[in-house]
């Protein structure tokens, strides 16, 4: 039985031209595929689970940062994903095409699991907003949760997925929305928290197993 999440009392996005576009109308259920022929082993589509495309991220294969381009399905930069240095504990930013920060992912490991607080000013209200995003990697699972309402706004589960959405050995996820939310910040939090989960292990789409 597909989950089902409770509508947020006010939308909550990224602040970007997009995110009207992207906000979740419904319970949504998002497949994040790797692209098998990806020179970066890092580019993918993003649709619904009805197949309808809304996203595709395109990896710089030469970039320091591990930069990563987030577009709409006109090609065109929604933001990128980068991962900033000098920090103590891993930390990813987007940043929209003019550089200007939408959002900041820092992620920590817990002795079983991980987690990550991720910080973006939500577009409609211009507050501060956080979610908090943990979970059981060797379970295949993680919830994110707004720390404001202590709601959970979104949920990552591979069991969600039938035989038919893994193909050729692609690294392919399921990501539920709830109602109100912007599906590209919760994309743009999943793919920091693969980069986090990544690193030393030769890449791969959210690797949380």
């Amino acid at each position: 039985m597909a989950l089902q999440l409770p509508p947020v009392p006010q939308p909550l996005g990224l602040n970007h031209p997009t995110a009207d576009l992207l906000l979740a109308r419904q319970t949504e259920t998002i497949i994040l595929r790797e692209k098998v022929m990806s020179l970066s082993g890092d580019s993918f589509d993003i649709s619904l689970q009805s197949g309808q495309p809304i996203l595709r991220v395109q990896g710089s294969v030469f970039s320091f940062s591990g930069r990563k381009t987030v577009m709409n399905l006109n090609n065109q930069p929604v933001f990128d994903i980068k991962k900033e240095h000098l920090h103590i504990h891993a930390t990813y930013a987007a940043v929209d095409p003019n550089g200007n920060p939408l959002l900041e992912v820092k992620s920590s490991f817990k002795l079983i699991g991980s987690k990550a607080r991720a910080t973006f000013v939500n577009k409609y209200t211009g507050q501060q907003e956080s979610f908090l995003m943990q979970g059981n990697w060797f379970d295949s699972r993680a919830d994110i949760v707004h720390e404001k309402t202590g709601m959970v706004v979104g949920n990552i589960n591979r069991k969600l997925l039938s035989g038919r959405d893994i193909l050729f050995g692609q690294q392919t996820y399921a990501l539920t929305v709830a109602p109100g939310v912007d599906m590209s910040l919760m994309v743009a939090m999943c793919i920091c928290m693969d980069e986090k989960n990544n690193e030393g292990k030769g890449g791969g789409i959210l690797g949380l197993i």
